[in-house]
C-alpha cells in the first residue's frame, strides 16, 4: 500500500493546484481521479476571464493545468475511488486498482453536468442530446442545434457553436438572461435568437434526434422544433458521495460546507472547487485547491483537532 500525508481525488484546477501547493510545501501527495485531468474546464469552448490569458480553448488551460501539475506530484487518471475509511490517525482510499493511506484528504470532486429530466433525453445521449458544445460541436456544422440554459455556460456554448458554423437557437426558460453582460453582448452582436419563457418537454427523433416539443411558459402552448442537436447547458449537481460517506457536512443543496481554510467538519478533510458551491469560476476553484493544501500541510504538523480550543472555525469538533 502507497502512503501520503495527502490524497487528492479529482484532478480538475482545485485538485491539481492543491497538488503544486502540497507537494511544495513539503508534503508528499498523489492525485486520484475517475476521468481525465481537467474536469469540466476542458469543455469551455472559450475562457476569457482567467488571468494572464485574454482568451483561451478550455482543452488548452486544462492540458496546461496537467503539465503544470505533472512536475511535481503522480496523477492517475481513470481511477475513481470507490470508498474511503478512516482508520485511527489515517485514511484508507481504495478504488478499482488498489489502495492509498492517507492523512488528510482533499476532495476536489467537483461536479456533474445537470439533465433536464425529460423523456428522449436519455435515449438520445450521444445521439444528437450533448453536454459539452466543445466535444459534439464540430458533428453539428451546418445543422440545427438548440442551446438549453441562460448562464454564462449556455451562452458561451451558443456561440463557440455559432463560431464553428452551426445554426443556433438559445431556449431559455425565463424572460432574461444570466449569463455575464460582456457574453451577452457578444451572443446578441452574432444574431442567436432566443426563445424567451421557454422549456423543451420532449425529444424525439428515430435514430437520431430529429425534434423537441417546446412549451411556452406564458401562454401554455406547444410547438414542435426541428432540430439536429440539442445542448444542454443548465448547471451542474455537486459529486458528494464520498463526501457524504466521510459524514462531511452538507448545504442544503448538497454542496460541501468548508471554513476559510477550506476544512470540513471531518479532521484532517478539506474540500476545494466546484464540490464547495459557491462563485463556480476556475480561479475560484485552484485558489480553493491551494487553501486547502496549506491548511492540511498547517495540520499535519499542528494538528487543530487536538488542540484545546477542540473546534475548527464554523464547526464544533
Amino acid at each position: 500500500m502507497e502512503s501520503y500525508d495527502t490524497v487528492i481525488i479529482g484532478a480538475g484546477p482545485a485538485g491539481l493546484n492543491a497538488a503544486i501547493y502540497a507537494v511544495r510545501a513539503g508534503l508528499s501527495a498523489i492525485v486520484l481521479d475517475g476521468k481525465t485531468a481537467g474536469g469540466l474546464v476542458a469543455e469551455s469552448p472559450a475562457i476569457e476571464n482567467y488571468l494572464g490569458f485574454s482568451s483561451i480553448d478550455g482543452m488548452k488551460l486544462s492540458a496546461k493545468f496537467k503539465t503544470h501539475a505533472q512536475h511535481y506530484v503522480q496523477i492517475k487518471e481513470i481511477e475513481p475511488v470507490t470508498d474511503i475509511i478512516r482508520k485511527e490517525d489515517v485514511f484508507l482510499v481504495k478504488t478499482e486498482r488498489g489502495e492509498y493511506s492517507a492523512k488528510t484528504i482533499i476532495l476536489a470532486t467537483g461536479s456533474e453536468h445537470r439533465h433536464l429530466g425529460i423523456p428522449g433525453e436519455e435515449e438520445f445521449s450521444g445521439r444528437g442530446v450533448s453536454y459539452c458544445s466543445t466535444c459534439d460541436g464540430f458533428f453539428f456544422r451546418n445543422k440545427e442545434v438548440l442551446v438549453v440554459g441562460g448562464g454564462n455556460t449556455a451562452v458561451g456554448d451558443a456561440i463557440y457553436l455559432k463560431g464553428v458554423g452551426c445554426n443556433v437557437r438559445l431556449v431559455h426558460r425565463r424572460g432574461s438572461l444570466r449569463a455575464e453582460k460582456a457574453l451577452q453582448d457578444k451572443m446578441f452582436s452574432m444574431d442567436i435568437p432566443v426563445m424567451w419563457d421557454s422549456e423543451l418537454v420532449e425529444i424525439y427523433g428515430d435514430s437520431k434526434v430529429k425534434g423537441v416539443r417546446v412549451r411556452n411558459k406564458k401562454t401554455g402552448e406547444i410547438s414542435d422544433v426541428a432540430v439536429d442537436g440539442i445542448f444542454i447547458s443548465i448547471g451542474e449537481d455537486p459529486n458528494n458521495d464520498l463526501a457524504k460517506n466521510l459524514g462531511v457536512k452538507l448545504a442544503d443543496d448538497g454542496y460541501v460546507i468548508i471554513d476559510r481554510f477550506s476544512r470540513t467538519n471531518v479532521p484532517g478533510v478539506y474540500a476545494a472547487g466546484d464540490l464547495t458551491g459557491g462563485v463556480k469560476q476556475i480561479i475560484v476553484a485552484a485558489s480553493e485547491g491551494a487553501v486547502a493544501a496549506l491548511s492540511a500541510y498547517e495540520d499535519i504538523n499542528n494538528p487543530y483537532w487536538k488542540k484545546d480550543e477542540g473546534s475548527v472555525e464554523g464547526f464544533e469538533i
